[in-house]
């Protein structure tokens, strides 16, 4: 699961959402432009291939793990509340579990919220400590 936060990461660095001084310099308009440009999906987007491959790379149990984080993560539960969103993410898996991730615009928020719930930190399960 480290690889799938590492990886979600450099997506939103891709999004621009680490570079506030860029975008603000920008007028309006340009940078309206530049976001949905950015925001488009783009066939040959190496780091959408890289997630899927970590996800599909993940046994039953820890896909059905990160799609109980991203939930808890949005706010569908809290951690005392982990174990009916893991039951509810079981009952729901299937083979689309990489294509539901990668629908979720905002996946590596929704993790770092979840983990933050069980107080741990991203840092911590990209270096592969939980």
């Amino acid at each position: 699961m480290s690889a799938v936060l590492a990886i979600g990461g450099q997506d939103n660095i891709r999004l621009g959402i680490n570079r506030p001084r860029e975008w603000a310099t920008r007028s309006r308009r340009a940078a309206m432009n530049n976001m949905i440009e950015i925001l488009e999906e783009h066939p040959d987007d190496v780091v959408e291939k890289e997630l899927e491959s970590a996800i599909w790379a993940l046994n039953e149990d820890e896909q059905i793990d990160l799609v109980a984080l991203a939930w808890l993560g949005r706010g569908d539960g809290d951690a005392s509340e982990w174990d009916d969103l893991r039951h509810q993410a079981a009952e729901a898996h299937n083979n689309r579990t990489a294509a539901y991730l990668l629908g979720l615009p905002l996946l590596p928020d929704y993790l770092e919220e979840a983990l933050d719930q069980f107080g741990e930190s991203s840092a911590a399960a990209m270096e592969g400590k939980l």
